[in-house]
Protein backbone atom coordinates (compact mmCIF):
# COMPACT_ATOMS: atom_id res chain seq x y z
CA UNK A 1 0.00 0.00 0.00
CA UNK A 2 1.31 3.27 -1.19
CA UNK A 3 1.02 6.69 0.53
CA UNK A 4 0.86 9.92 -0.88
CA UNK A 5 3.12 12.60 0.07
CA UNK A 6 -0.12 14.44 1.63
CA UNK A 7 -0.73 11.61 3.24
CA UNK A 8 2.43 10.98 4.90
CA UNK A 9 3.08 14.48 6.06
CA UNK A 10 -0.61 13.86 8.34
CA UNK A 11 1.01 10.57 9.77
CA UNK A 12 4.33 12.58 10.37
CA UNK A 13 2.31 15.43 12.36
CA UNK A 14 0.14 13.00 13.46
CA UNK A 15 2.74 11.16 15.21
CA UNK A 16 4.47 14.31 16.36
CA UNK A 17 1.03 15.22 18.41
CA UNK A 18 1.14 11.81 19.78
CA UNK A 19 4.57 12.10 21.04
CA UNK A 20 3.92 15.73 22.73
CA UNK A 21 0.84 14.38 24.68
CA UNK A 22 2.73 11.87 26.05
CA UNK A 23 5.29 13.85 26.96
CA UNK A 24 2.44 16.17 28.42
CA UNK A 25 0.92 13.11 30.15
CA UNK A 26 4.47 11.97 31.67
CA UNK A 27 5.26 15.55 33.44
CA UNK A 28 1.53 15.13 34.71
CA UNK A 29 2.15 11.36 36.17
CA UNK A 30 5.71 12.59 37.74
CA UNK A 31 4.08 15.42 39.27
CA UNK A 32 1.11 12.91 40.92
CA UNK A 33 3.98 10.96 41.70
CA UNK A 34 5.95 13.16 43.45
CA UNK A 35 2.74 14.53 45.27
CA UNK A 36 2.06 11.23 46.49
CA UNK A 37 5.78 10.76 48.20
CA UNK A 38 5.20 14.10 49.72
CA UNK A 39 1.64 12.83 51.33
CA UNK A 40 3.03 9.13 51.73
CA UNK A 41 5.79 11.47 54.07
CA UNK A 42 2.81 13.28 55.85
CA UNK A 43 1.11 10.00 56.64
CA UNK A 44 4.24 8.19 58.25
CA UNK A 45 5.20 11.44 59.73
CA UNK A 46 1.74 11.99 62.03
CA UNK A 47 2.59 8.82 63.39
CA UNK A 48 6.19 9.36 64.90
CA UNK A 49 8.08 12.04 64.59
CA UNK A 50 12.03 11.77 63.46
CA UNK A 51 14.42 13.61 64.93
CA UNK A 52 15.29 15.21 61.56
CA UNK A 53 11.63 16.78 61.08
CA UNK A 54 11.87 17.87 64.58
CA UNK A 55 14.11 21.36 62.89
CA UNK A 56 11.30 21.93 60.52
CA UNK A 57 7.90 21.49 62.70
CA UNK A 58 9.95 23.90 65.30
CA UNK A 59 9.83 26.43 61.67
CA UNK A 60 6.67 26.42 60.99
CA UNK A 61 5.30 26.44 64.36
CA UNK A 62 7.07 29.96 65.13
CA UNK A 63 6.00 30.87 62.06
CA UNK A 64 2.64 29.93 62.73
CA UNK A 65 2.99 32.10 65.93
CA UNK A 66 4.72 35.02 64.42
CA UNK A 67 7.96 34.83 65.30
CA UNK A 68 10.22 37.62 64.42
CA UNK A 69 12.28 36.14 61.40
CA UNK A 70 15.35 36.81 63.08
CA UNK A 71 14.37 33.85 65.68
CA UNK A 72 13.65 31.50 62.40
CA UNK A 73 15.97 30.03 60.31
CA UNK A 74 13.77 29.19 57.83
CA UNK A 75 15.53 28.34 54.79
CA UNK A 76 14.36 25.24 52.81
CA UNK A 77 16.54 24.00 50.86
CA UNK A 78 15.05 23.24 46.89
CA UNK A 79 17.30 20.39 45.28
CA UNK A 80 17.57 19.37 41.48
CA UNK A 81 15.12 15.82 41.42
CA UNK A 82 18.07 13.87 39.66
CA UNK A 83 21.13 14.79 41.40
CA UNK A 84 20.48 16.23 44.70
CA UNK A 85 22.11 19.35 44.42
CA UNK A 86 20.19 22.86 45.82
CA UNK A 87 19.10 25.19 43.07
CA UNK A 88 17.21 27.40 45.25
CA UNK A 89 16.45 27.93 49.03
CA UNK A 90 12.26 28.70 49.85
CA UNK A 91 11.97 31.37 52.67
CA UNK A 92 8.69 31.09 54.49
CA UNK A 93 7.35 34.17 56.51
CA UNK A 94 3.40 34.16 57.71
CA UNK A 95 2.84 36.74 54.92
CA UNK A 96 4.64 35.06 51.87
CA UNK A 97 6.89 32.19 50.49
CA UNK A 98 10.04 33.74 48.61
CA UNK A 99 11.76 31.49 46.61
CA UNK A 100 16.23 32.24 45.64
CA UNK A 101 17.54 30.86 43.18
CA UNK A 102 21.27 29.87 43.88
CA UNK A 103 23.43 32.09 42.44
CA UNK A 104 25.22 29.18 40.16
CA UNK A 105 21.98 28.85 38.23
CA UNK A 106 20.27 31.02 35.49
CA UNK A 107 17.45 30.04 34.15
CA UNK A 108 15.65 32.06 31.74
CA UNK A 109 12.05 33.11 32.51
CA UNK A 110 10.63 32.21 29.06
CA UNK A 111 12.27 28.36 29.80
CA UNK A 112 9.04 25.99 30.02
CA UNK A 113 7.17 24.59 31.77
CA UNK A 114 7.68 27.82 34.09
CA UNK A 115 4.74 29.89 32.87
CA UNK A 116 2.37 26.86 31.43
CA UNK A 117 2.85 24.85 34.68
CA UNK A 118 3.52 26.92 38.05
CA UNK A 119 2.76 30.05 37.14
CA UNK A 120 -0.79 29.41 35.40
CA UNK A 121 -1.45 25.73 35.98
CA UNK A 122 -0.03 26.18 40.00
CA UNK A 123 -0.68 29.46 41.21
CA UNK A 124 -3.42 30.08 38.47
CA UNK A 125 -5.64 27.60 40.02
CA UNK A 126 -4.95 28.86 43.70
CA UNK A 127 -5.73 32.83 42.50
CA UNK A 128 -8.84 31.21 40.73
CA UNK A 129 -10.29 29.49 43.68
CA UNK A 130 -9.20 32.66 45.87
CA UNK A 131 -11.08 35.09 43.59
CA UNK A 132 -14.28 32.91 44.14
CA UNK A 133 -14.04 33.57 47.78
CA UNK A 134 -13.30 37.26 47.05
CA UNK A 135 -16.23 37.41 45.19
CA UNK A 136 -18.43 35.02 47.86
CA UNK A 137 -17.08 37.81 50.61
CA UNK A 138 -15.28 34.80 52.15
CA UNK A 139 -11.29 36.55 51.95
CA UNK A 140 -10.72 40.09 50.92
CA UNK A 141 -9.40 41.13 47.33
CA UNK A 142 -6.04 41.93 49.21
CA UNK A 143 -6.10 38.34 50.21
CA UNK A 144 -5.62 36.88 46.83
CA UNK A 145 -2.33 34.85 45.89
CA UNK A 146 -0.42 36.79 44.15
CA UNK A 147 3.42 36.51 42.78
CA UNK A 148 6.17 38.54 41.69
CA UNK A 149 9.06 37.56 39.47
CA UNK A 150 12.54 39.48 40.39
CA UNK A 151 15.28 38.97 37.50
CA UNK A 152 18.44 39.70 36.54
CA UNK A 153 18.25 40.49 32.61
CA UNK A 154 15.73 37.68 31.70
CA UNK A 155 17.17 35.37 34.36
CA UNK A 156 15.22 34.47 37.29
CA UNK A 157 16.31 35.25 40.79
CA UNK A 158 13.56 35.49 42.92
CA UNK A 159 10.41 34.58 43.06
CA UNK A 160 7.80 35.99 45.70
CA UNK A 161 4.41 34.72 46.49
CA UNK A 162 2.33 36.65 48.30
CA UNK A 163 -0.75 35.92 50.59
CA UNK A 164 -0.16 32.05 50.19
CA UNK A 165 -2.74 31.63 53.14
CA UNK A 166 -2.90 27.91 53.74
CA UNK A 167 -0.01 26.32 55.17
CA UNK A 168 -0.81 23.72 52.54
CA UNK A 169 -0.21 26.03 49.78
CA UNK A 170 3.90 26.09 51.12
CA UNK A 171 4.58 22.17 50.42
CA UNK A 172 2.88 22.62 47.36
CA UNK A 173 4.60 26.13 45.94
CA UNK A 174 7.60 24.23 46.99
CA UNK A 175 7.85 20.81 45.90
CA UNK A 176 6.61 22.14 42.39
CA UNK A 177 8.79 24.95 42.16
CA UNK A 178 11.36 23.06 42.55
CA UNK A 179 9.69 19.90 39.93
CA UNK A 180 9.57 23.34 37.79
CA UNK A 181 13.19 24.33 38.05
CA UNK A 182 14.93 21.08 37.14
CA UNK A 183 12.59 20.46 34.30
CA UNK A 184 13.92 23.74 33.23
CA UNK A 185 17.30 23.37 34.09
CA UNK A 186 16.98 19.80 31.70
CA UNK A 187 15.40 22.14 28.71
CA UNK A 188 18.30 23.96 29.09
CA UNK A 189 20.54 21.20 28.94
CA UNK A 190 19.35 19.61 25.55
Amino acid sequence: MKFSEEQIKEIVALRENMLQQVDKHQEGIEMLEKNIIVLDGFLKGSSFTKASQLKIKDKVKAIEEHVEPEHVENSIPIKRGNDGNIIANAYVTPDQVSIVLDEQITINADTPPFKSFFLDRIIGEMKKKDSVEAENGKIQKESIIDYIINKNGADIREIIIKNYRQKERVTELINTAGWSLTRMLENISK
